[in-house]
């Protein structure tokens, strides 16, 4: 198996891992995220949280392991646009770091309101409502309005140099073009990230990351576009060399 398939398959199962994740993550959340005694069920589902909060981490991972095998190829046809998406990839796995904290300083605030007895809950609750904003402002900004510029640009490369099949390319860029509306309409409450035009202007991107995952893990990159890429590479060198 030669580097560039390795990298494929790499990138493919890295995708759907992160796909995995994240959907996982989140439902581990709910009784501490949306529970009506979040203070209370919290602290009862300590393990559970804590799990969700171990696969936004390996969401974080694969986010993060996506770009830099990426860049290796992508950087061949545009360096600037690759070094740029490592660079927003790692934003989006900062923002997500950031809500994963977020969800685990609300668990130790819900063991700190049981261990307390019977405390006033006001400060808890306002302590509580400031942590869920900060998930959910995360929640937004990392997996839409990021994901949205990361995604356009791994697409434009892919749709240029013909890595992967244009259809998949095309998918990406209108994918990433919806979530990232989505996430500028979510911004400013036309209608909230979990609701029916949000799932609708998600799933072009998540169909674009799984079709995209699988061609890579069975067919992965197309060899004679690497080469196109890498002989106009080489003549650039040899013309800038020759000056």
């Amino acid at each position: 198996m030669n580097s560039n398939r390795k990298a494929a398959k790499i990138v493919g199962v890295l995708f759907i891992l992160a796909a995995v994740t994240a959907v996982i993550g989140l439902n581990l959340y709910d009784p501490i995220l949306n529970g009506p005694d979040y203070l209370i069920e919290g602290s009862q589902h300590a393990n559970q949280v804590i799990l969700g909060a171990l696969m936004e981490l390996i969401l974080v991972v694969s986010a993060i392991g996506t770009a830099t095998t990426m860049f290796p190829l992508l950087r061949q046809y545009d360096e600037t646009i690759a070094l740029w998406h490592v660079c927003f990839r790692f934003l989006e796995a900062i923002i997500i770091t950031v809500g994963i904290i977020s969800m685990l300083s609300l668990l130790t605030l819900s063991q700190e309101f049981v261990a307390a007895g019977a405390p006033d809950p006001s400060s808890f609750h306002s302590s509580g409502i400031i942590l869920k904003a900060v998930h959910d402002w995360t929640f937004m900004l990392g997996p839409l309005f990021m994901l949205g510029i990361n995604t356009v640009m791994y697409s434009y490369i892919f749709y240029k140099t013909r890595l992967v099949p244009r259809f998949i390319s095309i998918l990406g860029m209108t994918g990433s073009t919806c979530v990232f509306v989505c996430s500028l309409f979510v911004m400013f409450g036309v209608f909230p990230q979990i609701s029916f035009w949000g799932a609708i202007l998600a799933v072009p991107v998540a169909a674009n990351e799984m079709i995209l995952a699988v061609w890579l893990i069975t067919k992965g990159f197309n060899e004679n576009a690497i080469a196109s890429i890498s002989a106009k590479r080489k003549i650039k060198t040899q013309e800038f060399t020759s000056m």
